[in-house]
C-alpha cells in the first residue's frame, strides 16, 4: 500500500514537473536594447511594455529590458536588430539620417514647434518609415518623442555672432548641419559623454532636451537654458522581422497591440514630464529663457527655411509627399 501511494505521489510529482518544463521551453525569451538609463521616460515606457506583452501573452513572450545602451550603442542598434544579434531595440530614428533622409524628417529644425504638430509629421511620414524597415527584415513596433531640443551654453546668447566658433553637441547628421549654419562647430558627443565633454571644454554649448538635460544635471557645467524648441525628435523600437513572424498569431496580435498603448502613452508622458524637466533646470540655478533672443529667433527661422529645402533636395519625391500632408 505504501509502495503504491509512493508510486502515485513520485508519478504526480513527475507530471507536475513534466508540465513546468514544458511550460518553461515554451516561453519565447527577447532581449531589447534600450540607450537611455532606468529614470529617463522613454526606459520607463519600454519596460510597461515588456511588462505588458508578457501580462498579454500569459508569459508565452518575455521581453528582457537592457537600459543605457549597455548592449549596443546606438549607431549599432539598427544593424543588431537586422542580423538578429537582439531581437528589439530602441534607437533615435535621426541617427540613421545618413542611411536614408527620411528617417530625419522629425529632426529638420524649425519644421514643427510642438506636440500637435510633431504628431501630424509622425502620422503622414510612419508609412514611408515602415516600408524601408520592411524591406530589410526589420517590423517597426511604436515611436515616441522626446521633449523639443532647446539650446544649452555656458555663456549669455544675445545675437547669432555668440555662436561662431563656439563648439557645439551635434549627435546626428541634421543637427551637424543645423550647428554649422549657426556658425559654431558640430563636435559629436554621446549622450552619456556630455558631462565630460563640457568639463575638458570639447563642447560648451549643445542642442538638446530638457530630458537630456536633467539626465545630465546639465547645471553643473551649462548656466543658460533657451526653450527654442527647434525640434521634436523621436526613439521608435523595432523588432526582428523573422523573430516576430516566429511567434503564434495570438503573441504576434498581442505585441502589436501593446506597442499601440506603448505609443499612446510615450506621447502623453513626453508632453508631461517636459515642462517639469524645464522647472528642474531653472530649480538648480540654471537661467532659463522662454524663447531665445529676437535676433536669434530670426536667425533660426532663416536656418530652418535653409534645412527645409536641403532636406527636399535629398529625400526626393517622397520628402515632398510627406511635407504636402502635413502642411495640407
Amino acid at each position: 500500500m505504501k509502495n503504491t501511494s509512493f508510486r502515485f505521489a513520485l508519478s504526480a510529482m513527475t507530471f507536475a514537473l513534466g508540465i513546468s518544463v514544458c511550460s518553461a521551453q515554451a516561453a519565447e525569451r527577447w532581449n531589447m536594447s534600450v540607450e537611455q538609463p532606468d529614470g529617463n521616460f522613454i526606459t520607463t515606457v519600454a519596460k510597461d511594455f515588456s511588462k505588458d506583452v508578457e501580462a498579454a501573452t500569459a508569459g508565452e513572450l518575455q521581453i528582457r529590458i537592457h537600459a543605457n545602451s549597455v548592449l549596443f550603442k546606438r549607431p549599432e542598434v539598427k544593424r543588431a536588430v537586422q542580423t538578429g544579434q537582439v531581437q528589439v531595440g530602441d534607437v533615435l530614428m535621426s541617427v540613421l539620417g545618413n542611411e536614408d533622409p527620411i528617417y530625419e524628417v522629425d529632426s529638420v529644425p524649425f519644421l514643427v514647434r510642438n506636440y500637435s504638430q510633431a504628431q501630424k509629421l509622425w502620422e503622414v511620414s510612419r508609412p514611408a518609415v515602415e516600408a524601408r524597415l520592411a524591406k530589410q527584415g526589420i517590423k517597426l513596433l511604436y515611436a515616441m518623442p522626446w521633449s523639443p531640443q532647446s539650446i544649452y551654453s555656458k555663456t549669455p546668447i544675445s545675437n547669432m555672432d555668440d555662436f561662431k566658433g563656439m563648439k557645439f553637441r551635434a549627435y546626428n547628421p541634421a543637427t551637424s548641419r543645423m550647428v554649422e549654419l549657426m556658425g559654431a562647430i558640430p563636435t559629436v558627443i554621446q549622450t552619456g559623454e556630455i558631462p565630460q565633454a563640457f568639463s575638458t571644454s570639447m563642447i560648451s554649448g549643445m542642442l538638446t532636451s530638457p530630458t537630456t538635460g536633467v539626465d545630465s544635471q546639465a547645471w553643473d557645467f551649462a548656466s543658460y537654458y533657451y526653450d527654442v524648441k527647434a525640434f521634436i525628435p523621436k526613439n521608435f523600437v523595432i523588432v526582428n522581422a523573422r523573430a516576430f513572424k516566429r511567434l503564434p498569431d495570438a503573441s504576434q496580435k498581442a505585441v502589436l497591440e501593446a506597442a499601440a498603448r506603448a505609443e499612446t502613452r510615450g506621447w502623453a508622458i513626453a508632453q508631461e514630464e517636459t515642462s517639469a524637466l524645464v522647472k528642474t533646470l531653472a530649480d538648480n540655478g540654471m537661467q532659463v529663457a522662454e524663447s531665445a533672443p529676437e535676433a536669434v529667433e530670426a536667425g533660426f527661422e532663416s536656418i530652418g527655411k535653409t534645412m527645409v529645402d536641403e532636406w527636399l533636395q535629398k529625400s526626393g519625391a517622397d520628402g515632398k509627399a510627406i511635407i504636402d500632408a502635413y502642411k495640407n
